[in-house]
């Protein structure tokens, strides 16, 4: 498998992904949290279709942004390149053309510290401007006003 990883690294700049529809089939049956644990029991940290996704979006060059809030939170996709207005436009238009400013937290440091309130006091929210490049797994809270 390294090989064949290899060989698409350096001969095509792109990755090979590996999927056992062994693996796959065993998982269709189990809950999340049994899925997490199967893998971890054979030494794998996500499924091969998992990868598969991950490799496709890296290949199209897309990202995913969260926004959260009371009532829902929801995965954005953009363009790997997009600055916070336009990562803000795929929610309204409004937002892109209103545009003032991002509260951006990384949603690991988030999910870490356990609130935006925390993450602030942790120095870990940070408010961006317009030029802001908005990273895969930012979760953001675009200011905007029209």
């Amino acid at each position: 498998m390294q090989a064949v990883e290899e060989y698409a690294r350096n001969h095509f700049a792109t990755e090979a992904v590996v999927i056992s529809a062994q693996i796959e089939s065993e998982l269709v049956d189990l809950s999340e949290t049994e899925a997490s644990e199967y893998l971890r029991g054979i030494g794998v940290q996500e499924s091969g279709v998992g990868a598969l996704i991950r490799a496709v979006y890296h290949l199209l060059g897309l990202r995913t942004y969260l926004t959260t809030g009371e009532k829902e939170s929801r995965a954005w996709t953009i363009h790997a390149g997009d600055k916070a207005p336009q990562a803000a436009g795929v929610i309204h238009t409004d937002f892109e053309r209103g545009f003032i400013a991002a509260e951006v937290v990384h949603y690991d440091d988030l999910v870490a510290l356990g609130s935006f309130a925390k993450a602030r006091e942790a120095g870990k929210l940070r408010i961006e401007g317009k030029e802001y490049v908005v990273k895969d797994g930012d979760v953001v809270e675009f200011r905007f006003n029209v």
